[in-house]
């Protein structure tokens, strides 16, 4: 049975944990979706990891409508959720309507993540899910603000900071966000915003306390260039996959393949 919104609701109440991974293409996302991961997030990270960006301010909304078409493609039961890239939502809440009804018009995703609080993204969550179009907000290390925030530091480390991530975090709930991403945060934070809302948290970054974990896949299967110090590689395919290359290479050159 597919996941949807209306079930993470009752997981969070629950308290079963729930799982997201990125994807970025049609292979990817087949895999991840057999093996029973709840969301499929088609992350601006895709930028990095499958297209050598240097950042993720770089992708544009084309590239994202492309990726999540292929995810969407590979997907049978979990959500596919898909971001925003920079610069398609933050001029007003109606570039963001013509930008997320794009990806659910032409990828078929589930929902759309916009990075950001007060008081922009605030207004937009409330623009788009009263047209219909859910929302996944996302709080704490934002990627995409990476020059505001002089890179990829935590985030609400000070009495004040977390008190206005709490504020916004509420009021994103309010606005009608149905999922709250809180990336490189203190703990304690991510357990006070969790218990707080009444809609699911899912943390990178953030300690044990949120209602499910997120990881750029990539991450996960030992594929990334550089790994953030809240990832955890489960295996090593990059070796792997040089190895059984190599081989490859050897027998051709050898003259054992073909036999």
């Amino acid at each position: 049975m597919a996941v949807t919104i209306r079930q993470l609701q009752v997981w969070k109440q629950q308290q079963r944990p729930i799982t997201v991974l990125t994807a970025w293409d049609y292979a990817l996302a087949k895999i991840l979706d057999g093996a029973g991961v709840d969301i499929l997030l088609v992350g601006d990270s895709l930028a990095m990891v499958a297209l050598g960006y240097e950042t993720t301010l770089s992708l544009t909304l084309e590239e994202m409508v492309y990726h999540a078409q292929a995810v969407v493609r590979g997907s049978q039961q979990a959500l596919v959720v898909c971001d925003l890239p920079f610069m398609s939502y933050q001029e007003s809440p109606q570039q963001a309507l013509r930008s997320a009804g794009r990806l659910l018009q032409r990828a078929g995703v589930n929902a759309v993540k916009v990075e950001g609080g007060y008081p922009d993204m605030v207004a937009t969550v409330h623009c788009l899910v009263e047209r219909g179009i859910p929302v996944m907000g996302h709080l704490g290390l934002t990627p995409q603000s990476m020059h505001q925030l002089s890179g990829y530091h935590r985030q609400g480390t000070t009495k004040s900071a977390a008190d206005r991530m709490l504020c916004e975090a509420e009021a994103l709930a309010a606005a009608g966000a149905f999922a709250l991403v809180l990336e490189h945060i203190p703990m304690d934070l991510a357990a006070k915003i969790t218990e707080s809302l009444s809609i699911p948290t899912i943390g990178i970054g953030a300690g044990p306390h949120c209602d499910g974990q997120v990881l750029v896949t990539a991450d996960v299967l030992g594929l990334s260039d550089w790994q953030p110090p809240f990832a955890k590689p489960y295996v090593d395919l990059r070796q792997s996959i040089q190895a059984a290359v190599q081989c490859f290479c050897e027998d051709v050159r050898k003259g054992k393949f073909p036999e």
